[in-house]
């Protein structure tokens, strides 16, 4: 796996390019859930797949999740968003909320931000004590071993951008009528404490990284060049873990 400071922001896509891969990328992605599903000949179902996503920001989660699923019958694919737990949820371990929307065999889940938010928000701002996101990398990680052991293809994202790129995106927010929402209060007090969540980031990077989950940390610089890069990787991780069940991939 790539250090953030190893990633090359430089990458980007032309329009004509994005358009390309991705184009070939969706076909390719409904034919793998299709057949993930069941729904193609020879196949009964498959392994669960769950895609987590992380990112700073204004980093592109929204629209490369947009990317990613738009090929795929709603049917087939559940996307779940996670903000700051309710009343009730804070009354529960933490990860218990995220268990309700794990595919189950045959099913496809993306999670718009996840359960490391244990080790990244809730560390930085003080939402959780010390020893609580401590021992949070191991409980992740023992977790994530106990979903792939039973079969599910875990792909884990981190969309990456500079700290001047996201004042960019955040200051076109702030102008755009019908992006404004999207900004809040909140976001402006967070790049303040950009360093504190970069060694936030890069700890978590470093200690949740494991041969059952890995994370591709990807340059989000380019949004074209982020979306394809998601996609890609995606199809790439369910065409290993169809072999690693010794499944023909179609």
């Amino acid at each position: 796996m790539a250090r953030l400071d190893e990633l090359d922001l430089s990458l980007k896509l032309s329009k004509e390019e994005e358009a390309e891969r991705l184009d070939a990328g969706w076909k390719r992605l409904a034919a793998l859930r299709l057949a993930l599903g069941g729904k193609l000949p020879g196949y009964d179902l498959g392994p669960p797949l769950l895609v987590l996503f992380e990112g700073w920001d204004a980093s592109g989660k929204g629209g490369a999740i947009k990317r990613l699923v738009s090929p795929l019958d709603a049917r087939h694919v559940r996307v779940a968003q996670f903000a700051a737990p309710s009343p009730d949820e804070l009354r529960h371990h933490y990860l218990w909320r995220f268990w309700p929307q794990l595919p189950g065999w045959g099913g496809m889940a993306v999670f718009d931000r996840t359960w490391y938010g244990r080790v990244l928000v809730e560390r930085v701002e003080g939402f959780a004590k010390r020893e609580q996101w401590k021992r949070a990398y191991a409980e992740i990680v023992e977790t994530e071993r106990m979903l792939a052991a039973e079969g599910m293809v875990i792909v884990k994202f981190w969309l990456h951008i500079s700290e001047e790129e996201q004042l960019k995106r955040f200051e076109e927010r702030r102008d755009d009528p019908l992006k404004a929402w999207k900004l809040t209060p909140d976001d402006w007090e967070n790049r303040k404490k950009r360093p504190q969540y970069l060694e936030a980031v890069d700890e978590m990077l470093e200690r949740t990284d494991h041969d059952a989950a890995p994370w591709d940390p990807i340059p989000a610089e380019s949004k074209r060049y982020a979306r394809v890069t998601v996609v890609e990787t995606v199809i790439a991780r369910i065409e290993a873990g169809m072999r690693a069940h010794d499944i023909d991939v179609p």
